[in-house]
């Protein structure tokens, strides 16, 4: 759990900030697949009241990720396989379209911001370095999202990254697979870079089907599934 300063428990937290710092904690794995969420020990440990608990909860509730039971509570929701896959091909379209914004609306000053990344993403693989890799990977994402001005692609593809970045934090972590990810990304970046539309969003389409078949074989895998399922910390 969080620990929390006496001036920001005296100050309370608002109901969209604790909302935030919950999405990152189960994003994170702080918080493990169907794990019990009680309001009194939100309250007390992340500085806020309980109706600011309670209208965060019902936000994540909307998101997917968490449910609430009657009687009982909310708990982080579980995602099964098949339903991450899903998310993923579901992204793999929005994303798709993203690509092909980002490169209709290049400029050279954000191309070289591209291509910076593309080579920050190979030296963190010459190096094994899996934890800059999965950072590169995610600034690369966004900064496309962000590139191709989609509010509601951006919207939709936060939700549907926080409900199944669990599998995909297991997956950036498996041997060989940054290997495997990387050629992905810089055809990508090339695409985009180069203004082909078409090319970039073949290109994401393509990443994403793969990530979608490494969790479905991971997943079929004996053991991988169960590390697969499990949400670790960091």
């Amino acid at each position: 759990m969080a620990v929390v300063s006496e001036n920001s428990a005296s100050r309370g937290k608002s109901a969209a900030e604790l909302s935030q710092e919950l999405r990152a904690a189960i994003m994170r794995g702080d918080f493990v697949s169907n794990q019990r969420l009680v309001e009194a020990d939100i309250a007390h440990d992340f500085g806020a009241s309980r109706g600011n608990v309670r209208a965060a909860l019902a936000e994540l509730s909307v998101e997917g990720l968490i449910e609430r039971i009657p009687n009982r509570g909310a708990r982080v929701r579980s995602v099964t396989v098949e339903e991450a896959i899903e998310i993923v091909e579901v992204r793999g379209a929005i994303e798709s379209l993203c690509a092909r914004k980002a490169a209709e609306k290049i400029t050279p000053e954000s191309a070289a911001e591209l291509k910076g990344l593309g080579r920050d993403m190979e030296e963190a693989v010459q190096r094994g370095d899996v934890e800059a890799f999965t950072r590169g990977n995610e600034k690369l994402h966004a900064r496309l999202i962000e590139l191709a001005d989609q509010q509601t692609a951006a919207v939709t593809i936060a939700r549907l990254q926080g409900q199944a970045v669990r599998y995909q934090f297991r997956l950036s972590t498996m041997a060989g697979r940054p290997q495997v990810s990387l050629p992905e990304h810089l055809a990508v970046i090339e695409a985009v870079c180069a203004g082909d539309g078409d090319g970039a969003a073949l290109a994401m389409q393509q990443h994403l089907m793969s990530v979608a078949e490494a969790i479905r074989k991971s997943a079929s895998s004996g053991p991988a599934t169960r590390s697969l399922q499990k949400i670790t910390r960091r």
